[in-house]
């Protein structure tokens, strides 16, 4: 990974929350991954009943953020953070990635408008090599919630949510269409309504949720939205969360795949992130593919994938009003990854086959996500562990 003029160097997963003086950076609240500085996108303590995104961008001591590309630079410079074909190594998926995924449509489900979309999409394409997906060619496709053309108004987090979701789907997949599905609020009923439209579109094999919030005892009821699809063979990803051990939903739902994040570092494997979700539902019923002794109800996570802003990836996206390179981390990375791992799996299995196929992904053996009594729900360790699940991807046949 080029780190460019600054570093993302890998010192561990240690995060600690601080708020910087308003002087310095008004009042942003940073948090610090071995010697990286990154800020949550969307703002912490979100309302019952709404989400919040997970996605991180990586900053300065002051929580500016920082550019993954000089602004100037020569069109031959890479930009900082993981690649796609970093990714498609570090996860064995070179060979799918280039031959999957044809005639597949993966469904991005967020909220808000992102005006931008379809032109810092190509941005990212280009920068990689891979087939542009425009809306002209059939290949990107943006509705709102009810798939309808009159979209909602714009939000500068959730605009950079979603510009690292669609870079992250083309990374895993770019023989995919992606349908980009834009909720007007992120209120739950709302993302719902959105994951709904997502499962009726045509050919989508796989549907991507960034986001989450505080359990509630409705969401038993609330889960359906996200539990449905999978019985018409669509997977649908959850990111777990970016504050540590605790469980958010709809990462909970039963048959959804929860995804948790890990450090990566090529070459060395990988570590539990420290700010992923994970533990057990306070209202959801375990299945019995999930065979964890810990935890009497549902266990977050399922598998899991990069997302530790210290190994963070590359994405083009808006920044402050322009549309620049960044660096991103969060599960927010995770979902959309592994959502493109299904799609271009050839064919979809329901999270209780990833269970049967655990032997086949890459099992996490250390780092933490916080405290828990020293358990499996929140420290990594050999088979599964809440932060990371069963492992990350070795190639498709797990998916």
């Amino acid at each position: 990974m080029n780190l460019g003029r600054w570093a993302l160097v890998a010192l561990g997963c240690a995060q600690a929350a601080f708020t910087v003086s308003p002087a310095a950076a008004q009042s942003v609240q940073l948090e610090r991954s071995g010697n990286t500085y990154h800020t949550a996108v969307c703002a912490r303590g979100n309302p019952l009943g709404t989400a919040r995104c997970h996605s991180h961008v990586v900053t300065d001591s002051r929580g500016n953020p920082l550019l993954g590309k000089a602004a100037g630079a020569s069109p031959n410079v890479t930009p900082s953070g993981f690649g796609p074909n970093d990714l498609r190594t570090a996860y064995s998926l070179a060979s799918a990635s280039t031959s999957g995924g044809v005639g597949k449509t993966i469904a991005i489900v967020d909220a808000y408008g992102y005006p931008n979309a379809e032109a810092d999409l190509a941005v990212y394409r280009n920068q990689y090599g891979l087939p542009a997906c425009t809306v002209a060619l059939g290949c990107l496709k943006i509705v709102n919630q009810t798939g309808g053309s009159t979209l909602p108004r714009t939000d500068s987090g959730w605009d950079q949510e979603q510009a690292l979701d669609l870079d992250m789907a083309s990374a895993i997949c770019p023989n995919c269409k992606i349908l980009l599905v834009q909720a007007s609020s992120s209120s739950f009923a709302n993302l719902a309504a959105g994951v709904d439209y997502a499962a009726s579109a045509p050919t989508v094999a796989a549907i991507s949720n960034s986001y989450g919030g505080s359990e509630y005892s409705g969401e038993v009821t609330d889960q359906s939205h996200y539990n449905n699809p999978t019985a018409r063979g669509i997977a649908v990803t959850v990111s777990s969360g970016d504050s540590g051990y605790g469980v958010q939903f709809p990462a909970a739902s039963s048959n959804a795949t929860a995804v948790g994040g890990t450090h990566l570092v090529l070459g060395s494997g990988e570590t539990a992130w420290s700010g992923a979700g994970s533990g057990c539902s306070a209202y959801i019923a375990k299945q019995g593919w999930q065979k964890d002794t810990g935890c009497a109800k549902r266990t977050v996570a399922d598998v899991s994938a990069v997302a530790d802003p210290n190994t963070g990836v590359a994405v083009y996206g808006p920044n402050h009003g322009k549309s620049q390179w960044l660096v991103f981390g969060g599960t927010s990375v995770a979902a959309p990854l592994i959502a493109g791992v299904y799609a271009i799996s050839g064919s979809v299995v329901p999270t209780s086959t990833t269970y049967t196929n655990a032997a086949t992904l890459n099992d996490v053996t250390s780092g933490s996500n916080g405290s828990c009594g020293g358990t499996y729900l929140c420290t990594a360790g050999t088979g599964y562990d809440g932060p990371t699940g069963l492992g990350t991807p070795k190639g498709t046949s797990a998916f």
